[in-house]
């Protein structure tokens, strides 16, 4: 299979290329600058717009039928939507797109809409506002840490709330979560990992841990709403074991690399089920690895 895949340049794409590549299918990397290293690690690469081109979409259509590609795998944020919209275009062409459908890309990549769905389904989330009621400042839209900041009144002066959530401030142990789902929306692995340093929102040391309160609320969130592929659970511990989800990431994620180490190569598991449409079965899953330490560094290519 000849796979494609986003934002590949980016500082943590290289586990994704590496597990492509180590079950023996085709990894085309794609980036908006040819300058970065995804270019030499790939199989193929290819220069891609800028998300805010007014032609991006076809010429999307035209770069993936030019590298004859048969799978997608989103990551980027800002396309993730489109990308869901156009499932089923695709599909029609012999592409096929790892994601959920529209409805859940809108809910999740909202966070105020992703509150919402937490509290009609009596999910445990930090209480949210549109207006600057609690002391976490977040962007309303966005990953990661970037734009995140404590309430003070000079900052707020210059804070266009409509763009903005507040969020209940708490404190206690940060778990991401690894999740990879069926093509029916069923949890294969859940893999939860503490998160024990972030460097620009990103997961570089991390350790994977046995937390049923953790699985239980995945196994609750997936009753209510369907997933496909790989997704990411955000949860806060509190010193009185106190669990909040505190947001559904829908998409691979930069460090699933310690899933994918402590269980298996999840790119074979989405060719078989999720494109293939073969049926997994239990007892062939490998057992998690807890205990499991990841720790990252910079690596360098000379071209």
């Amino acid at each position: 299979m000849r796979i494609f895949i986003e934002a590949s340049g980016s500082l943590v794409s290289g586990y994704l290329i590496k597990a492509i590549k180590e079950v023996n299918h085709i990894v085309i990397g794609s980036d908006i600058d040819e300058f970065n290293h995804a270019r030499y690690l790939c199989d193929d690469f290819v220069v891609v717009p800028k998300s805010n081109d007014p032609d991006l979409w076809k010429k999307m259509e035209e770069i993936l039928l030019e590298k004859q590609v048969d799978i997608v795998i989103p990551s980027l944020d800002e396309t993730l939507l489109e990308w869901a919209k156009r499932k089923e275009y695709f599909k029609e062409l012999g592409i096929n797109i790892v994601i959920s459908d529209p409805e859940v890309i809108e809910t999740f990549c909202d966070k105020w809409k992703a509150y919402l769905f937490f509290i009609k389904n009596d999910i445990p989330t930090p209480k949210t506002s549109l207006e600057p009621t609690f002391d976490l400042i977040k962007p309303r839209y966005g990953r990661g840490g970037k734009g995140i900041f404590k309430k003070d009144h000079r900052t707020m002066e210059t804070i266009d709330m409509r763009n903005y959530i507040s969020q209940e401030f708490i404190t206690g142990k940060e778990y991401t979560v690894d999740v990879l789902f069926s093509k029916d929306g069923d949890p294969i692995y859940i893999v939860p990992r503490l998160r024990l340093d972030i460097r620009d929102g990103k997961s570089i040391k991390g350790l994977t841990v046995k937390n049923e309160n953790i699985e239980n609320v995945v196994h609750e969130v997936s009753k209510k709403i369907k997933f496909i592929g790989p997704i990411n659970f955000q949860f806060i511990e509190t010193d009185e074991k106190k669990l909040y989800l505190i947001e559904i990431n829908p998409r691979i994620a930069g460090g699933m690399a310690l899933g994918f180490a402590a269980t298996e190569n999840w790119i074979k598991l989405i060719v078989e089920n999720i494109v293939l449409g073969k049926e997994i079965r239990k007892e062939n899953l490998k057992p998690i690895i807890y205990g499991l330490r990841m720790f990252r560094y910079y690596d360098e290519v000379f071209a």
